[in-house]
């Protein structure tokens, strides 16, 4: 996968990834992790993501790093004892609070990807989409739904839909690429591609997708 796109460069410099200080149960959210960080590389794009040195965040940090690109971590100084351990990965900003936290990762992104993760992740990636919502920013929002492990929380983001709570527009604010392992490579690709390749036809895509919800 990251051979094909060797050399292609994105308008995009940062993208700050959202995901769990655990690596889960199964070893495909760790190998998720790992092959976003290297597709970033391929494509020249650094890293912003929560500073931690464990689980999902250290295993993308670190793959980011190897590869030669620029990392940047946002920590809250309280979580640094529990999720900083060993030798620190590229640049690490300790700030005050969780939502400095946020609001750092955000300035310093161009867009935003989820893996897969616990309470933190989803506050943070519905925080974003709620952002996106409101106007505050037009960055795309992506998910990485390996092994379908996000798939309830889209059902309720429908259900939400459905019942009048979310318009049709907004749902349309998440790119969902699904990533099991076995079909790993052109989901990257399909996702990376819309959402890290080119920031018009990103545009051009959500578009067509609002115009197809208001058919329906």
């Amino acid at each position: 996968m990251a051979s094909e796109a060797k050399g292609q460069e994105s308008k995009f410099r940062r993208i700050c990834v959202f995901c769990g200080s655990s690596h889960g149960k199964k070893g495909s959210y760790k190998d998720a992790a790992i092959e976003l960080g290297r597709e970033l590389v391929s494509r020249n794009i650094d890293l912003v993501y929560g500073g931690g040195s464990i689980g999902l965040m250290g295993s993308v940090s670190q793959a980011v790093h190897n590869g030669g690109r620029h990392v940047i971590g946002v920590i809250p100084k309280t979580l640094m004892p529990c999720e900083l351990t060993g030798e620190k990965v590229g640049e690490v900003k300790a700030v005050a609070d969780m939502h400095q936290r946020k609001a750092e990762m955000a300035k310093h992104s161009d867009g935003f990807i989820a893996l897969p993760g616990g309470y933190g992740t989803l506050e943070e990636l519905l925080e974003v989409i709620t952002w996106a919502q409101l106007g505050i920013h037009e960055k795309p929002v992506g998910l990485l739904n390996v092994d379908g492990y996000y798939n309830s929380l889209l059902s309720f983001i429908d259900k939400a839909v459905e019942e009048g709570f979310v318009s049709p527009n907004a749902r349309q604010i998440i790119v969902s690429a699904p990533t099991a392992k076995e079909n790993m490579s052109p989901a990257m690709k399909e996702l990376l591609q819309i959402e890290l390749g080119d920031g018009a036809a990103w545009t051009a895509w959500r578009r067509r997708e609002i115009e197809i919800g208001k058919e329906e």
